[in-house]
């Protein structure tokens, strides 16, 4: 399948044009093997590049394991299959037409300058809730950001039940015990692949970026807290990523059940009582039975991969010392208002609510959420548990590291959008970031082809891309942006790019009183259980 395209178009060409066509496509002779691409103008670009075998038949939910050195050259001119996911939820802005998926999936991409030597690398980890998604999305195309000097690598990884069950009879196989995280193991093999092969392509191994958004920035928090992915990257960037609790391997904490009894009982849900069964399962079958039966795809504290809650880690001081540039959207939840509680009728049960549920902290709650427009109050309520927190405590963290790091929060509307009420929602900077607001799926709000959109976008691309180079974000005729420092700076994206301090005063503060106190009571998990759906917080002196 992966040469039909070529050997089509060969077919149909003169043979002189044909041998031209061949003897002009770039090949890269790396450490994986030998591999054909394609010349786009200034850039090369290597598709569909195996770093892994594909994980079926007994290496489903193993380890990924090394692939043997190419034989022959390898076509890269197309993309690899997309991970199996679920179809697209019909009417979704986020949806595409998925090309061909398959569990032989666990591929990557590579755009990179022509002639490029030692350039900066930019590690792409696509979203979707760790259910959906592929590095292939025509979002995530990585031509503008290797246009400005960047080796850009996108990834595949297993999603759903394929990337995150845990078992008994799994973890028994596993020389740590432990099982479930394989979604999170692939993410850094091919970040091992990048460090062994990524200077045949031009790029430098000391000196990669990783990147990703909502499910992918959530990626980025836990390849920083891997033992196993330490020293795979030089800084990182985490859009709209989220802190929220993870089910633990064997004890029940944090209001949320162990995941290895989660195998079993799926097993028993979709008639395979035992590992070999499941194996045998059809892929796509298996993904539709594990979400039709309510299976939750995350990352999973085993005490081996991944050692602690990971508010506990960056508590500690534990995570990696790099640079981060980290924010969220100022519509997020505009786009996800699944994630909201019921509403309630009237202001004055609003506030009867909230003051039962937050107890001494209503009055903070309440002059952060008002009750005299419940509709946004609910919607900034989400969006703060979720990504603000986040993306504050991120940038926090490291400051206190002592590594200048970089925040952001991007509140910039469009017609198409606004109309909608879906201003700066989320993933809506994507765009922007790439330079790709001709690519966005079918149901995306159409971004206008003006010089103002365009003059965004190139102030995007350039800070990411200049943070990418060397840990500080500038632009071409931009502010400066200042780190997060001692004075909280970040930069909004509103029109333009401007820099501001002490982003939506009193929100950090509420949010880290929250969680800390459901952290020191535990049995209450902490996430999008907030404002209206908040259990009640356990006094201050619980978190002391």
């Amino acid at each position: 399948m992966k040469r039909l395209a070529i050997l089509w178009l060969l077919s149909i060409l003169p043979r002189s044009s044909a041998a031209a066509a061949l003897e002009s496509a770039p090949v890269v002779a790396a450490p994986a093997g030998e591999l054909r691409g394609a010349s786009v103008g200034r850039l090369l670009v290597f598709k569909g590049i195996p770093y892994a075998l594909p994980p079926t038949g007994p290496l489903r939910w193993t380890p990924p394991q090394p692939v043997p050195r190419f034989k022959g050259t390898l076509d890269a001119t197309q993309f690899g299959f997309v991970c199996v996911q679920p179809k697209p939820r019909p009417g979704s802005i986020y949806s595409w037409e998925l090309p061909p998926m398959s569990e032989d999936c666990l591929t990557l991409n590579v755009w990179a300058p022509a002639g490029a030597h030692e350039a900066p690398v930019f590690f792409w980890i696509h979203g979707g809730s760790l259910a959906s998604g592929a590095g292939s999305d025509p979002l995530y195309d990585g031509a503008e950001l290797a246009a400005r000097g960047l080796v850009v690598v996108s990834i595949n990884y297993r999603l759903g039940v394929l990337g995150y069950l845990a078992h008994p009879a799994l973890s028994a196989e596993s020389r740590l015990n432990v099982s479930g995280n394989y979604g999170l193991l692939d993410q850094i093999a091919a970040l091992r692949w990048v460090n062994v092969n990524i200077a045949a392509f031009g790029g430098n191994p000391g000196n990669v970026t990783i990147a990703g958004e909502s499910a992918g920035g959530l990626s980025v928090m836990y390849l920083m807290a891997a033992p196993e992915a330490r020293g795979l990257f030089a800084r990182a960037v985490a859009q709209s990523a989220y802190m929220i609790s993870a089910p633990e391997l064997r004890t029940a904490t944090f209001g949320g059940a162990p995941a290895e009894p989660v195998g079993p009982w799926l097993g028993e849900r979709l008639g395979a009582r035992d590992l070999a069964s499941l194996r045998s399962m059809d892929a796509q079958a298996l993904t539709d039975g594990a979400v039709k039966a309510g299976f939750f795809p995350f990352f999973v504290i085993d005490g081996g991969v991944l050692a602690r809650q990971i508010v506990e880690v960056f508590d500690r001081g534990e995570q990696a010392r790099v640079p981060i540039l980290a924010g969220f959207n100022q519509g997020e939840i505009r786009s996800l208002r699944m994630l909201l509680p019921p509403a309630v009728a009237d202001a004055a049960t609003y506030e009867k609510e909230i003051r039962s549920r937050y107890g001494d902290l209503a009055d903070a709650f309440l002059a952060l959420y008002p009750p005299t427009r419940i509709d946004e109050s609910m919607l900034a309520t989400t969006r703060d548990a979720l990504y603000g927190w986040t993306a504050e405590r991120l940038v926090a963290s490291q400051t206190a590291l002592g590594v200048p790091s970089f925040l952001y929060l991007f509140d910039h509307g469009y017609p198409a959008a606004d109309s909608l009420d879906l201003h700066a929602f989320h993933a809506s900077e994507l765009p922007y970031v790439f330079g790709t607001a001709r690519q966005t799926p079918p149901r995306w709000p159409a971004v206008p082809p003006t010089p103002a959109e365009t003059q965004l976008s190139n102030a995007m691309l350039d800070y990411w891309a200049s943070f990418s180079r060397s840990g500080s974000p500038r632009a071409a005729g931009q502010p400066a942006w200042p780190a997060y420092g001692t004075e909280r700076a970040y930069m909004a994206f509103e029109d333009t790019p401007t820099p501001k301090s002490r982003l939506m005063p009193g929100m950090y503060e509420l949010n880290e009183g929250v969680v800390c106190r459901r952290r020191a009571r535990g049995g209450i998990p902490w996430g999008w259980n907030v404002g209206l759906a908040s259990p009640p917080l356990p006094p201050e002196a619980a978190c002391k």
